[in-house]
């Protein structure tokens, strides 16, 4: 995207820079249980430092309302970033005012400081202006590097683009070219897969993917609504009977885009979801009434296999099937390890982003297969439905 803002048009040596992260990390007994966001982080952190920079490092941190909520400070959070980053991290114990200010007066050039949870004041959610003033005093120029809370137009991620010069920090500048990549200038044919629970969340995408994209995959609990909606008996499955005819209207949608909906062949079924289920793959003509679908069977994954090797551009949101209890992640693991082979090869651009896509591709060992995988959520999935996302449009030249 040439007219987003990078770390290559900011000059930051000796300048305080504040940059707006996503540290809201899994915590368990004062302890991240998963640092993957610190690690995507640290290359922004790191090249500013060498540069010269005081790294002011800004966050949110749970739900604390506007309310200064002690088990919901980023002080455990500014701990484990030294300990994965390996230098002392200053830590102020509010994100404006005259205590932000002084430690960041006392950290050295090519230091880093971290300002206490942002959501502790209730003008950050309210995009307030002075609250926004009062950030923008602690930086001579502000980074973006949190493309998970880019579509909510905050005080640290749209109000204060206003007050200094801004930036894309390196972790979102990459998730947006991949995103423009597999959606606005995307090498076809292009495939979208597109899975989860309910259609009734997905309706933006699946209406805006079907002008982009040449076949929509649907699996998970959603391809049930579309074979309901098909007069397919689906047995004892989840399945939104309210939608079948929004189900049929992105069917007729699609088709007038011209791309294709591809829908399960055959499907794996049981009685019961949980581990170790008596489980056995039927026709889709033969679902047994007290049995649920819980899986994609051999042929639909042969199937999709076989349209992945056709395809240039895969992008991935949502499970094919069941993906949380064995042996119900079969299809999903399949599936993910050939795209994640294609990518390797060189034929296929794979860009994966939004809720449990994370999870299910790290279950199937695929996720560091794939070009790119998002760990945004809500951004992600208003991206792939077409919407401007304030935080992303407030970065550009």
């Amino acid at each position: 995207m040439s007219n987003l803002k990078t770390l290559d048009d900011l000059d930051v040596a000796g300048k305080r820079v504040l940059v707006r992260v996503d540290f809201n990390v899994p915590m368990r007994d004062g302890k991240i249980t998963d640092a993957t966001r610190i690690d995507r982080a640290l290359q922004t952190l790191n090249e500013l430092a060498d540069q010269g920079a005081k790294v002011v490092i800004i966050s949110h941190f749970g739900r604390p309302k506007g309310q200064e909520v002690p088990e919901m400070s980023l002080r455990p959070v500014a701990e484990g970033l030294a300990r994965i980053s390996g230098k002392d991290v200053m830590f102020a114990n509010d994100c404006i005012g005259d205590q932000a200010g002084e430690v960041i007066d006392a950290c050295p050039p090519g230091g880093f400081v971290m300002l206490e949870n942002l959501r502790f004041h209730a003008g950050e959610e309210k995009n307030d202006r002075a609250f926004a003033h009062a950030l923008a005093a602690n930086g001579d120029a502000f980074v973006s590097d949190a493309f998970s809370v880019a579509h909510r137009a905050h005080a640290s991620t749209e109000g204060i683009t206003h007050l200094l010069p801004s930036a894309a920090g390196r972790l979102m500048q990459a998730e947006i070219e991949a995103l423009t990549r597999a959606l606005e200038t995307p090498a076809h044919p292009v495939i979208a897969v597109v899975g989860g629970a309910k259609i009734s969340t997905k309706m933006a995408v699946l209406g805006h993917l079907a002008e982009k994209v040449d076949q929509i995959v649907i699996g998970g609990g959603m391809a049930n609504t579309f074979l309901y909606a098909n007069g397919i008996g689906i047995g004892n499955s989840l399945c939104e009977k309210d939608m079948a005819a929004e189900a049929r209207g992105i069917v007729d949608a699609a088709a007038n885009s011209g791309c294709e909906i591809v829908l399960p062949l055959d499907a794996v079924v049981a009685a019961k979801f949980e581990e170790g289920a008596e489980s056995k793959t039927v026709a889709l003509s033969d679902v047994p009434d007290d049995m649920m679908i819980l899986d994609i069977g051999p042929e639909s994954i042969a199937d999709l296999q076989a349209r992945l090797k056709d395809a240039k551009t895969v992008l991935w949101n949502g499970p094919l099937g069941a993906f949380e209890v064995k042996p119900f992640d079969t299809g999903t693991n399949a599936v993910a390890r050939t795209v994640a082979e294609l990518t390797g090869a060189g034929t296929l651009l794979s860009v994966a982003g939004g809720g449990d896509t994370v999870a299910a591709l790290a279950g199937a060992g695929a996720e560091e297969g794939f070009s790119y995988v998002s760990a945004a959520g809500g951004a992600f999935l208003e991206w792939i439905e077409g919407k401007s996302l304030p935080g992303v449009a407030a970065l550009m030249a």
